[in-house]
């Protein structure tokens, strides 16, 4: 079923108060004002922007405007570094504030993109495509300090995760940085039961800023070391992350709440990203 966002009016700007907005703090105003910020207004706050693979400066152009050029939004980013971008939008405002938040992330996953339309053309996608978009629309980095923290995640065990380990989400023994545009629109609906497609990354460091997490997943994705198939992404459960839904956070929740699946007996997950998450970040 087709995700409707609210309007803009409809939304309280209490809901930017979620952790799943954190990083998009700087440009609150944006998020919660009365108006549509304007496309050039939105292309002056997010300066200087640039394409991190080709160097080219980004620019937000009206999607309306760019039907005639015959090109794929992705093949319109790498070769004329334009972002279509829908007017009074949502999604394509959460978008913008992505590409400046995680722009190594976004420009590797363009290039990524761009060779697969090359390779299969426009009609098909290859697993590597698919991958791409669902990191791109829904993803979710996951920093992982402690083995026993991955060990419990890839085998969805989420009352251990969540409930019995919840400190761990409280001291840094596990942190996340959401990256992924639809997810935050779906964020819009404060009681929705909202699932992460992340990458993990096992980093006993200290090296958790956006900037380090940034350059090291784009290293990977560029490499390729991941995002080769959907299967590669773990679903993170963001409802059960303490103090990150309004329901009583229980035992009960984490047994019923529809979004704690358990396992399938034949899914497997790859190994986490490995590294400090301020240096280039390799599968091991």
């Amino acid at each position: 079923m087709r995700f409707n966002p609210p309007a803009r009016a409809e939304v309280d700007a209490a809901v930017f108060d979620h952790p799943a907005f954190v990083g998009l703090a700087p440009f609150r105003d944006l998020l919660t004002g009365s108006e549509w910020p304007d496309l050039q207004v939105l292309q002056a706050r997010l300066q200087p922007l640039r394409h991190h693979r080709t160097g080219a400066a980004l620019a937000l152009v009206a999607a309306e405007s760019l039907a005639a050029d015959g090109l794929h939004y992705e093949q319109r980013i790498l070769q004329r570094g334009i972002i279509a971008t829908r007017r009074h939008n949502w999604h394509d405002l959460f978008n913008a504030l992505i590409w400046k938040r995680y722009p190594a992330i976004k420009s590797a996953m363009n290039v990524r993109q761009a060779d697969g339309i090359a390779q299969v053309g426009r009609r098909l996608r290859t697993r590597a495509q698919q991958a791409l978009t669902h990191f791109d629309e829904a993803g979710a980095v996951v920093i992982v300090r402690d083995l026993g923290l991955l060990e419990l995640w890839d085998a969805h065990d989420w009352t251990g995760l969540f409930l019995h380990r919840r400190e761990a989400w409280r001291d840094g023994g596990i942190t996340l940085q959401v990256s992924g545009h639809a997810l935050l629109e779906h964020a819009l609906c404060p009681h929705r039961l909202l699932t992460a497609k992340a990458l993990a990354i096992l980093d006993a460091g200290d090296g958790r800023d956006s900037a380090g997490v940034d350059a090291g997943v784009a290293a990977a994705i560029a490499a390729p070391a991941c995002l080769l198939d959907p299967q590669e992404l773990r679903p993170m459960p963001l409802s059960g992350i303490p103090g990150w839904h309004d329901a009583p956070q229980d035992k009960e929740f984490y047994r019923d709440a529809p979004c704690f699946r358990p396992r399938r007996a034949e899914r497997r997950y790859p190994p986490a990203l490995m590294g400090s998450a301020a240096a280039a970040c390799v599968a091991v």
